[in-house]
């Protein structure tokens, strides 16, 4: 190796060590201390800067990771961990509950509704006996207003979302008929219907009081926007003085349906003393709504009856509803008796088939009974959310 050529290769601005005294003790010359600071003055602003650049950048991600409690900025950053985490958690139950078009089924319940042996479990039933309705409960997603109906839920159904987060109530787990609690509930829940459309799915929205016998969307006018039930069907599906229950309707999601159902939740502050039916019954006359040309229906009791108005043939009958009933053991009772009505005729079909002969069902529903002028009755001076409403 050429040591001379590699003694030749001086740094810049350093004097050659060949014209210099040999002498490896000595210090460097005092030309050599100038040159030297001046090399590194040059560079000096450059590392200063990448230094403050790195540090500048640790000092954030270290602040953006601990809480501040005492500026108010851990709390607002706690709620908006909460309402993202409460959005996700909807989007995967309705992710995993949907059919393959995007439409869920979705029922709400509070603590009374939910206990055993009561409305919950009369609505289950009826999914399983219904004609072809059992496929229906992997797409039903339930809605639940206190905790212990959300526990229940847990322990019998895949699909359970807590909406109690979202509520703020002033009782632990009461809401009368029209109080204010009450109002927070029905009205939360377009709030909540509103979400769900927002998130790009249809539903069909039915009461935990309403049971499933037929596949109901062999019934629905494909051309529609919103399809809901009837108090009283007068047998013209587009015409708006029919008398609508909210407790039933199917909804696809689109750009008029979400601007409707916003529509229908702010109406709550035009009409504060009416509930989302009677606000619906209101608006659906409203200039806004005409130019949406929204296509709405109206559905017929033939299919879609309840104790208000029965739907008379079990070859056609989809959906019965407690409706035109008041207190929650008077719906119960006969919604029990209901079912039993039902099995009487899948009886007689099984029996038809068997001996292959096609008589006529005489068969006939035979409720209600105590709900018959359960509005004429006293009621109880303490009832379940959901009790006491003309649903």
């Amino acid at each position: 190796m050429d040591l001379e050529n590699t003694d030749n290769k001086v740094p810049a601005g350093v004097p050659n060590e060949k014209n210099q005294p040999s002498s490896p003790s000595s210090s460097p010359s005092p030309g050599y201390n100038l040159d030297h600071c001046q090399q590194l003055l040059k560079q000096t602003p450059k590392m200063v800067i990448i230094f403050a650049m790195m540090a500048l950048s640790f000092l954030v991600i270290f602040q953006s990771s601990i809480i501040l409690p005492i500026s108010g900025g851990y709390s607002s950053l706690f709620a908006n961990n909460q309402a993202s985490a409460n959005e996700n958690s909807l989007s995967r139950i309705l992710k995993r509950a949907a059919m393959s078009n995007k439409t869920v089924i979705i029922t709400s319940l509070n603590d009374a509704w939910a206990e055993p042996q009561s409305m919950f479990d009369l609505l289950l039933e009826s999914f399983r006996i219904g004609n072809q309705t059992a496929r229906f409960l992997k797409h039903l997603v339930v809605v639940n207003v206190d905790e212990k109906a959300y526990a229940r839920c847990l322990k019998i159904h895949p699909h359970c979302y807590n909406l109690i987060n979202d509520l703020n109530l002033n009782s632990d787990d009461q809401a009368f008929f029209m109080t204010a609690d009450y109002l927070k509930i029905v009205w939360k829940k377009i709030d909540f219907l509103s979400q769900v459309l927002d998130l790009g799915y249809s539903f069909v929205f039915t009461d935990a009081d309403i049971m499933w016998f037929r596949d109901p969307f062999s019934q629905f006018d494909k051309n529609a926007d919103i399809q809901i039930s009837c108090d009283q069907f007068n047998g013209n599906p587009f015409d708006l003085k029919n008398l609508p229950n909210t407790g039933f309707s199917y909804v696809k999601s689109n750009n008029k349906t979400i601007q409707f159902y916003k529509f229908w939740y702010n109406s709550r502050i035009t009409y504060p003393h009416l509930h989302d039916q009677a606000a619906f019954n209101a608006i659906k006359f409203d200039p806004f709504v005409r130019n949406l040309t929204l296509g709405i229906r109206f559905i017929d009791t033939t299919y879609f009856g309840g104790f208000c108005n029965p739907s008379r043939d079990f070859n056609k009958v989809c959906t019965m509803h407690a409706n035109c009933c008041v207190g929650l053991e008077n719906k119960v009772h006969d919604l029990g008796i209901m079912l039993d009505d039902w099995r009487k005729y899948l009886k007689f079909i099984q029996n038809q088939t068997t001996m292959n002969t096609t008589l006529e069902y005489k068969g006939y529903w035979t409720v209600p009974q105590l709900c018959r002028g359960s509005f004429r009755r006293p009621h109880a001076p303490k009832k379940k959310v959901g009790q006491g409403r003309k649903s």
